[in-house]
């Protein structure tokens, strides 16, 4: 198969970094990849080495970030009508608009889209005009794409309801943000590391940006932190300044750490007693599966719908409300669970290795549908729908 796959920059993101890790299994298999990059910007991680990558603009003095969604509508017709890719993977929701706009661009020339739902679809962070208006904006995205992968069973219920899609047009695949070798550095890193420290340990990841609401987490942090306690938030971005301020005037200084983004993080996953999330949204985060695969035990919002069943229901942590200071708290504060074992067994299924034959299995489905229909639209064909249902991977 030919396979395209946009993505903005190299700028640090988990969308972008699975998008790669699946190109790389996608490529070993024997498919073609057509990677496009709207820009070359950002720190070129370690998942690109060995990728191509079609750059739509070079690093230089003018950047396109401001306007990354329009550059990207603008030049990929060009690039689809060249290369004639069979499909196009969209890895995450922020990439939904590309899709759409490229469905209403090129009307039957355009190949299949594939959409990974990515993040939360309920959008309670939103006030009550804007949900409205993203609602609406989900149902277009269901009667335009042509299939969905949600990363966790409790998304693919979500899904159909925003977006008003039947079930056979959504796959359920665990999100890919391991390989079996990330696992084993994750796992001899905590075995080698030195524990013999004085007060407790708490790691978040992520980018620096409102969506992370990191400001709460430390506002939390400072309720309960005893003088040899630390917390260490691995990251960049547009709120940084913010988070140092807060930091200062909580008179945290020395024991809240802001390293920058950081590459390799076993190290830090290693070193920590607890991993922490405070995001108001999220989809299934792939920091929480990094954090099992080191034995941590984890502490989060209920950013999403997944939550729930990826930590509660197995006992691997604590889960508070959006937003709810005083709950996490409250759940930074008590006792930690031990769970190590379990939830080094719960990142186990959400490996590379499992996941990119299933997502192949399903773009041979979802072309195989498109070749038997040719004409219909693939939202329509009941045809896709049985296809797509008889390749569900849990």
């Amino acid at each position: 198969m030919r396979i395209m796959v946009p993505l903005h920059s190299f700028e640090p993101g988990g969308v972008e970094r699975v998008a790669m890790r699946l190109a790389r299994a996608w490529r070993d298999a024997g498919h073609a990849l057509h990677l496009v990059l709207g820009r070359d910007e950002g720190v070129r991680p370690a998942l690109a080495d060995g990728l191509d990558f079609d750059i739509l603009q070079r690093d230089g003095p003018l950047t396109t970030a401001a306007f990354e969604t329009a550059w990207m509508i603008a030049k990929l017709p060009a690039r689809i009508r060249a290369a004639r890719p069979d499909l196009i993977f969209c890895p995450g929701n922020s990439y939904a608009v590309v899709g759409a706009a490229l469905k209403l661009a090129l009307g039957r020339e355009c190949p299949p889209i594939v959409l990974k739902v990515s993040n939360d679809l309920e959008r309670s962070d939103m006030s009550g005009p804007a949900r409205l208006l993203y609602r609406r904006w989900c149902r277009v995205q269901g009667r335009l794409l042509d299939g969905f992968v949600a990363l966790a069973e409790p998304m693919r219920r979500e899904i159909r309801a925003a977006m008003g899609v039947g079930r056979g047009r959504i796959a359920v695949i665990n999100n890919p943000v391991l390989s079996r070798s990330d696992i084993s550095v994750l796992r001899e890193a905590r075995l080698a590391a030195d524990r013999r420290h004085s007060g407790r340990r708490f790691l978040a990841i992520g980018r620096l940006v409102p969506q992370k609401n990191f400001p709460l987490l430390v506002r939390a942090f400072a309720r309960i932190a005893r003088p040899d306690d630390r917390l260490a938030i691995l990251g960049e971005g547009t709120e940084r300044g913010r988070i140092e301020e807060l930091v200062h005037g909580l008179g945290l200084g020395g024991r809240v750490l802001l390293p920058g983004h950081v590459e390799e993080t076993a190290e830090w996953l290693a070193g920590a007693d607890a991993f922490v999330l405070s995001s108001d949204y999220e989809g299934l985060p792939a920091v929480v599966l990094e954090a099992f695969a080191a034995g941590l035990p984890v502490i989060a919002t209920r950013c999403s719908v997944s939550m729930s069943e990826l930590v509660e229901k197995e006992g691997l942590g604590r889960l508070v409300p959006p937003g709810d200071e005083a709950a996490l708290a409250g759940a930074i504060a008590a006792p930690l669970p031990a769970a190590a074992e379990r939830a080094a067994a719960m990142a186990d299924r959400f490996t590379v290795e499992q996941a990119a034959p299933a997502y192949l299995a399903l773009f041979e489905d979802l072309l195989a549908a498109r070749a038997a229909n040719w004409g219909v639209p693939a939202a329509a064909a009941s045809h896709s729908d049985r296809l797509w249902s008889s390749r569900v991977s849990r």
